[in-house]
């Protein structure tokens, strides 16, 4: 009975420990996400972006028109053609349907891609700054508000700080 009480007593000493370490912790919140959008170098990354974009769907479309014209003028010359003849242009437009697949599935790729070239070194920038603005004002830890987590009702909010680090 009396090793019982000193378990119990034991238990409660850790619980009661656990509990007053994790109400001194410091948490601080703050929404990357706005914070990313907010910073000038996001904003050229995206006009970069919707430039090259543009370009891909300027030669995608000009492709399916080309398409679109060939397929017409087969259409109205296949009376006067050979079946031969025919069944070469039928494979030619095939070729030339798979090819601009083909380019716009390289398109996506190489938009993704630039887009991760371009966007993780600014995620890094913001987490840096994060990461310093959290460390000098002594918070254990700092969420993210932009994806979703409960913020602690007395926790601060740090985007202004982290804004006024990186000058915006």
């Amino acid at each position: 009975m009396k090793q019982l009480k000193t378990l119990l007593l034991a238990t409660v000493l850790c619980i009661g420990t656990v509990s007053f370490t994790y109400a001194q912790s410091k948490i601080a919140h703050i929404n990357t996400n706005e914070l990313i959008i907010a910073m000038p170098e996001m904003k050229a990354a995206q006009t970069e972006l919707e430039a090259l974009s543009k370009t891909y769907q300027t030669d995608l479309q000009s492709m399916g028109t080309e398409l679109q014209k060939k397929s017409e003028q087969y259409n109205a010359e296949a009376a006067t053609k050979t079946q031969e003849e025919n069944a070469k242009r039928e494979q030619e437009l095939m070729t030339m349907e798979q090819n601009a697949r083909q380019f716009q599935t390289k398109a996506q790729q190489d938009l993704e891609e630039k887009r991760e070239t371009l966007f993780k070194p600014i995620t890094e920038k913001a987490r840096a700054a994060i990461l310093k603005v959290g460390r000098a004002q002594g918070f254990e830890y700092v969420l993210d508000s932009g994806v979703g987590v409960t913020i602690v009702a007395d926790g601060k909010d740090l985007l202004n700080d982290v804004k006024k680090e990186l000058g915006i």
